[in-house]
């Protein structure tokens, strides 16, 4: 049974939503604003210190197709930064995001952000990287699940890689708790495609991947998932948000959308995974609305599911998608998804 539907976004914590923003649209073509929200963060006090903290919030998304990014800025704090990453490392190491050409995208995004250049992949497909002002770390993959069909397209999220202690009970969790089952590979050794910081390490690498079988309502535009665990060998990793709130500066949360949050919290109960977070029902976002909830995986690593109640369609004019009542578990009509393009921030 299909729990998720897709990546709907990876959360990233900044100090400038504005400017992470404009980034990620002109490097990423992540132009659509599905909301831009203000407001305190008050079921989050678990993994805030305890306290109630107000932020900046702007889920953006890239109607090729694919996930979009919560850029998270913190508006009653300023947020932390961490050590620099390291493979491995327990968190969120990389964001995937997808292309129809990974030599293509490299050679548009090259020229205004330094990348390196394409490298075969443990399965033989290419692959390069890239980092933001805050250090994070980003990997542009080929994918072929996409809402629109044209030549070359860069696209939004289909995809995170995430460093693990115990490889086996990641899988576990990943497999038995959302039903990301397929593992396209697991190999072990030292990787070019990881660039020059990890050249001399040795790294366990295992890929999961979920093929979306769409059906629920975004599940065309969110497309295909690829999970990937990575364990360094023969050095010590780290906590990459040890000591920092969530909503600090780095990708502070993988989120899944689901159609179903009840069926999907008994299937994790039976694992012994249980909510850390829960907004019990529709919870107003503002612009948007809906059920959230957070789980942690075996490290620490957040994981949000969100079951979509309420989605802007046109702003301006107060129209929007009201999935609640909604019985059918088809996906939306592609003209209807359209829609939401209309928010599409112009350069």
């Amino acid at each position: 049974m299909a729990y998720i539907s897709g990546i709907q976004q990876v959360g990233i914590g900044c100090t400038d939503a504005s400017k992470t923003f404009t980034w990620l649209r002109k490097t990423f073509g992540l132009n659509v604003k599905i909301f831009d929200d203000e407001a305190k963060a008050a079921l989050m006090t678990h993994y805030t210190g305890g306290e109630v903290h107000a932020r900046r919030a702007i889920l953006a998304m890239n109607m090729n197709g694919g996930g979009g990014t919560e850029i998270w800025q913190f508006t009653s704090r300023v947020a932390a930064a961490g050590n620099a990453m390291n493979w491995g490392d327990y968190g969120i190491n990389a964001i995937k995001f997808k292309s129809t050409n990974v030599e293509t995208a490299y050679n548009i995004i090259n020229k205004n952000v330094s990348c390196t250049s394409p490298k075969a992949g443990p399965a033989g497909a290419l692959s390069f990287l890239l980092k933001d002002e805050a250090g994070n770390q980003y990997q542009v993959v080929k994918d072929e699940s996409w809402f629109k069909n044209e030549a070359f397209m860069q696209g939004g999220i289909c995809g995170v890689v995430i460093g693990v202690s115990n490889m086996e009970a990641s899988i576990a969790f990943y497999q038995n708790g959302f039903g990301i089952n397929n593992i396209l590979y697991d190999t072990t050794g030292k990787f070019d495609d990881l660039g020059e910081d990890a050249k001399n390490k040795t790294y366990r690498r295992v890929l999961l991947s979920f093929k979306n079988p769409f059906t629920a309502a975004f599940s065309r535009l969110l497309g295909d998932v690829q999970i990937e665990l990575i364990q360094v060998l023969d050095s010590q990793a780290s906590k990459i948000f040890e000591n920092r709130f969530w909503g600090d500066i780095g990708f502070i949360h993988l989120c899944f959308d689901v159609s179903n949050m009840k069926a999907l919290k008994t299937n994790l109960e039976k694992y012994q995974y249980h909510f850390t977070v829960d907004s019990g029902d529709t919870f107003d976002m503002g612009e948007s609305g809906g059920r959230f909830a957070y789980v942690e995986d075996p490290d620490g690593t957040l994981i949000e599911m969100v079951e979509t109640h309420k989605v802007p369609v046109l702003k301006k004019l107060g129209i929007y998608f009201n999935l609640k009542k909604r019985k059918s578990q088809k996906p939306l009509p592609n003209w209807m998804v359209s829609l939401m393009g209309l928010n599409k921030v112009k350069d």
